[in-house]
């Protein structure tokens, strides 16, 4: 039997704390999963649901986009990928009895936590203008409820189309070309809080804003270098392919702040040996760096290189690259004793590295948030680049760039046109192909939109998946923005808090979840994704839905643009609602690269995209050649007395959902308030292990952004550096603490002070009553 949902969240006050694993996986991970799986679905429906995830004829894990082998395990999941299944595929459900029950203040002083372990929505559900219930209201009355403010705005600009990742590429086609018809190019989406600094500086250096690795890329390689990432928890099925690699004869070189339990050990549990708890050691150099220190390790390195006899690929750069003098110039410029100030580390550690680095004849380096979301995020990878480019790393089999995305299709979403500055050739395709003059003007990315919210330039909101509020920067003015908004509309699985925090009027669109089954006038449908490594694939649910009364995202995308565009759009939507093919037919004659999309997609597996650098070291940049690039070297500084405060995920956690309030890996339970301190830098603070602290960060705008009541814990962090978990933390970022170029919110380093505590934080509405009520 499924569990109910919780009527109170555990008490937080004071989180038991152990010391730090040295392990991931093995079988207290599979315990973990079939626990939370038959809590949520039970057992007999756990087991028909997670035999389908990530397999060829199943459905995509709504989790990460980490690719899957062309052989699958019968278990082609991980643990926080079973999580995510569970939270779609759960019985529990929120009825409109839940709505009437719950009024929106008092739902807003519940927890994300809370909210999310409500179960799955089942009606469109609407708050009028005044109001504090949401009621259901009938699908016709939903769009012309959204319509009529629609054709009520001054322009179309006034309003925010914003895409989270797990839209799939036939929704999110839809989707940026009804915004599009309407008039605007704000199509804000998750990308701009993430992986958005990789697209800029990737697109300026090979021409193409994507990886150029493929899965057998990380088997065949001789060095992998994992960058400001933490696979254990954000993408477990990495973890696989670096044993791989290992066993292949591979060595691994971790640059991180913090050690993270994944990346030490590896206990497979698909073999005896993970199962024993006698798996794989991954990382042979683990460089503990500073945050934000990457770019100044990265350009030694280069200038190592360079006064290396025989270490560059002369010949890739001659005939491949432009600009090799002016970067050459700058990296012989790096100085050691800046270097080690910026990095932290010591000079035999970069040394070693640089061994590593001269063994190796192909070398991959991946990366995530830990390179992105900085202020210097862009040239840092440039960077990156260089590195690869000096060896000829780039277009060799076993070696290049390979930036691991987060949500299951946020790359094909950009690859079907979620972006607020879209090029001018796709523009030409889609006004050739469907008839109509597209807004070439630049639209809004998600700061940007935010300010626009706030500053009354926008007024209807619109996301289509995620928890905006809760997933993005500077919380209180992000709050205050949206309440301004006349109207805000969220297409939803379950509860999140985007839901609490609302414009004058509110509506929420349930949708079907990657897990279900989507019957349409034809008969069933597939949609499709693409990974993190540019692979498209069909998913398939299988699960009866979650209500009668849900709609498939393609659905509430095709009756919203004939009810908004009207006659004056000659786009065949019901068309498209009725039979997905058709959709992609346009997909192919519009985007490149999907050519003969409906029987390509039908093979087992899928198909891959192109990739010119990958394919024939062809590099689509303005010169035509890879770029060298010569930034001056940045890293952020802390003042005497303050941290570098990086935000993270915990272990049970994706993205803004939280599944538990553990974080096994790092000693954590029954808590998230928590600062991770170096032992020095506490005791400095004076505050012992096991005391409270507000952070408050430090901005140049003087405001006081304070997240009070954190638990302190002594953790083997970087000196100077702290780190504690989103979006609890998110409060702390200042909005206009961004990426030069990419915009992204600058969450890795920013800079905070310690202010001792006498208590933890007040409980949510939800803690206090069970703590009540026990």
């Amino acid at each position: 039997m499924a569990g109910k949902p919780p009527t109170g969240d555990p008490v937080q006050d004071a989180p038991d704390v152990t010391a730090p694993q040295h392990a991931a996986a093995g079988l207290p991970a599979i315990a973990h999963s079939l626990r939370v799986a038959n809590e949520q679905m039970g057992v007999r429906r756990t087991a028909l649901t997670l035999l389908k995830v990530n397999q060829k004829d199943g459905f995509d894990c709504p989790g990460c986009a980490w690719p899957e082998p062309d052989k699958r395990h019968t278990a082609e999941f991980c643990e926080n990928g079973a999580k995510a299944v569970a939270e779609e595929a759960t019985l529990r459900r929120v009825t409109p009895a839940f709505f009437a029950t719950h009024p929106v203040t008092a739902l807003a002083a519940r927890s994300g936590y809370w909210l999310g372990q409500q179960g799955r929505l089942t009606h469109p559900m609407y708050l009028a203008e005044g109001a504090d219930h949401y009621e259901p209201v009938t699908w016709d009355r939903a769009f012309d409820i959204i319509a009529e403010e629609l054709h009520a705005l001054a322009g179309p600009d006034e309003a925010v189309f914003y895409t989270s990742g797990r839209t799939s590429n036939e929704a999110a086609f839809l989707y940026q070309l009804l915004a599009r018809e309407f008039g605007t190019n704000n199509l804000p989406d998750c990308s701009n809080m993430c992986h958005e600094s990789s697209g800029s500086a990737l697109t300026e250096t090979i021409g193409i804003g994507k990886g150029s690795v493929h899965l057998e890329d990380l088997h065949q390689a001789d060095l992998i270098i994992v960058a400001g990432q933490n696979p254990g928890t954000n993408h477990p099925r990495m973890l696989s392919a670096l044993e791989k690699a290992k066993n292949n004869g591979a060595k691994i070189i971790t640059v991180n702040p913090l050690p993270e339990a994944g990346l030490e050990r590896f206990n497979n549990p698909q073999n005896a040996r993970g199962l024993a708890g006698c798996g794989t050691r991954l990382t042979d150099l683990f460089l503990q760096i500073r945050l934000g220190g990457d770019q100044a390790l990265f350009r030694l390195l280069n200038k190592l290189i360079l006064e290396t006899e025989g270490a560059v690929d002369t010949a890739f750069i001659n005939e491949h690259t432009h600009g090799f003098e002016d970067f050459a110039r700058a990296a012989r410029a790096a100085d050691w004793d800046e270097t080690l100030r910026a990095t932290g580390l010591q000079r035999a550690e970069i040394e070693k590295a640089l061994r590593m680095v001269l063994d190796s004849r192909r070398t991959v380096v991946c990366w995530a948030m830990g390179l992105t979301q900085h202020k210097h995020a862009v040239p840092t990878i440039r960077e990156v680049v260089n590195f690869l480019l000096l060896r000829g790393n780039i277009g060799r089999p076993g070696a290049g760039v390979c930036p691991v995305r987060g949500h299951s299709n946020v790359q094909g979403d950009r690859t079907m046109g979620i972006f607020e500055r879209p090029s001018t050739a796709f523009l030409d395709a889609l006004q050739k192909e469907f008839g109509f003059a597209p807004p070439r003007e630049h639209g809004l990315d998600v700061v940007r939109a935010i300010r626009a919210l706030r500053d009354g330039q926008a007024k209807v909101f619109f996301a289509m998946g995620g928890n905006f509020v809760a997933a993005t920067p500077d919380t209180h003015v992000t709050e205050a923005a949206i309440r301004r908004a006349r109207l805000t509309v969220h297409v939803s699985t379950k509860l999140n808090r985007s839901h609490v925090i609302t414009g004058a009027r509110a509506m929420i669109l349930p949708t079907l979840g990657r897990t279900e089954r989507d019957h349409q006038a034809t008969g069933d449908q597939f949609v499709t994704v693409e990974d993190s490594m540019g692979m498209v694939h069909a998913s398939r649910g299988r699960l009866k839905p979650a209500s009668p009364h849900l709609l498939s995202e393609p659905a509430i995308i095709c009756r919203l643009a004939r009810r908004v565009l009207g006659t004056d759009s000659t786009t065949p939507w019901e068309e498209f609602e009725a039979d997905y093919a058709r959709v992609r037919d346009r997909i192919a004659r519009v985007i490149p690269g999907f050519d003969n999309f409906n029987a390509r997609v039908a093979r087992p597996g899928g198909f891959t995209l192109p990739h010119g650098p990958r394919d024939s070291r062809t590099f689509p940049t303005t010169t035509g050649k890879a770029n060298f690039t010569a930034a001056d070297v940045e890293y952020p500084h802390a003042p005497e007395g303050r941290l570098l405060l990086q935000t993270l995920r915990s272990h049970d956690q994706y993205n803004t959902t939280i599944y538990g309030l553990d974080d096994r890996y790092r000693g954590i339970k029954n808590g998230r308030r928590v600062v991770l301190v170096h032992p020095d830098d506490a005791r400095t603070h004076h505050l012992p292990d096991g005391s409270y602290a507000d952070l408050v960060s430090e901005w140049t705008d003087g405001t006081e952004r304070r997240a009070p009541g954190f638990r302190v814990v002594h953790y083997p962090t970087a000196r100077g550096c702290a780190a504690a978990y989103y979006p609890e933390t998110n409060v702390l970022i200042p909005l206009d603490h961004t990426a030069d170029t990419s915009n992204t919110p600058a969450s890795k380093s920013v800079v905070i002070r310690l202010e001792a505590a006498a208590h933890p934080a007040p409980q949510p509405q939800d803690q206090a009553e069970q703590q009540a009520d026990g």
